[in-house]
């Protein structure tokens, strides 16, 4: 089971971005993640007629490794290390390890 998933709110704890905090777009395969708003690149977008793209430079976020963010917990204000604990029915859940709340609510 994955720790850090699409749409999570992560804080990053490392690099020119600490402190920063924002919302998981996507995670990659290579075990990296790109956060809303958060390790922002420019790129040099090259005109395509034929797919309506328009040229210029545009931003958009780079990936970070997933080591360098924690999930973040609403209950403590920071960064949180994340479990995995099994339910009576057998359902997995993430859970925080400094309080043992729940991260899936669902």
């Amino acid at each position: 089971m994955k720790k850090i998933r699409k749409g999570d709110t992560v804080i990053v704890i490392a690099g020119r971005e600490k402190g920063r905090r924002g919302a998981v777009i996507e995670v990659l395969a290579d075990d990296r993640v790109r956060v809303e708003g958060v390790n922002m690149a420019k790129k040099h977008q090259r005109p395509n007629p034929q797919a309506q793209l328009q040229g210029g430079i545009i931003e958009r976020e780079a990936p970070l490794h997933i080591s360098n963010v924690q999930l973040y917990n609403p209950a403590t204000q920071k960064g949180d290390r994340v479990g995995v604990k099994t339910l009576d029915g057998g359902r997995k859940v993430r859970v925080f390890k400094s309080n043992d709340e729940m991260v899936d609510t669902k």
